[in-house]
């Protein structure tokens, strides 16, 4: 039978121990949560609602995201936005995610898995770290037209 030692594992056996990186063991795990209530021409094809700045450091592990119906076929992707309201990745974390849903984590509904430790600076597609902050955002992907409400959870981890 044999044993395979995750990194965080062989760094903390490793003699000397290597430091693992905070964002993966006991970083300090933060949200960004709310509500907003949308007005009709919020939910239009292309409309952005810009959820929460995240540090371009931060790991996100998890996601939560719902809303109430929005009228017509209203779908919506969950991305990244520079904070001057650039767009990095529109649905890099979901796509066509279908309103009137109950809260669900939506982190992994479109990145692959082996993100998960990934910083929002590579999930913006960055190869190095900008400093500041990217907002995570709901882009509509097809038009709704009514008010309702929208609230989500981001965690995120840095160190």
């Amino acid at each position: 039978m044999g044993t395979k030692n995750t990194d965080l594992v062989a760094n903390f056996e490793a003699t000397p121990q290597v430091k693992n990186n905070a964002a993966e063991l006991h970083g300090v795990l933060r949200t960004a949560h709310g509500t907003v209530e949308l007005a009709a021409g919020d939910s239009d094809n292309d409309d952005v609602v810009m959820l929460a700045p995240i540090p371009s450091n931060a790991a996100v592990p998890s996601l939560f995201i719902g809303s109430d119906t929005l009228g017509g076929s209203c779908t919506f992707n969950v991305g990244i936005y520079t904070t001057d309201g650039t767009v990095k990745d529109e649905d890099v974390f979901a796509s066509a995610v279908a309103d009137e849903a109950a809260m669900a984590d939506v982190r992994f509904e479109a990145a692959n898995i082996d993100t998960a430790s990934k910083k929002m600076y590579e999930l913006a597609g960055d190869t190095t770290d900008p400093g500041g902050h990217y907002y995570i955002a709901a882009t509509m992907a097809a038009a709704g037209g009514t008010l309702g409400t929208m609230s989500w959870n981001i965690s995120y981890v840095v160190n």
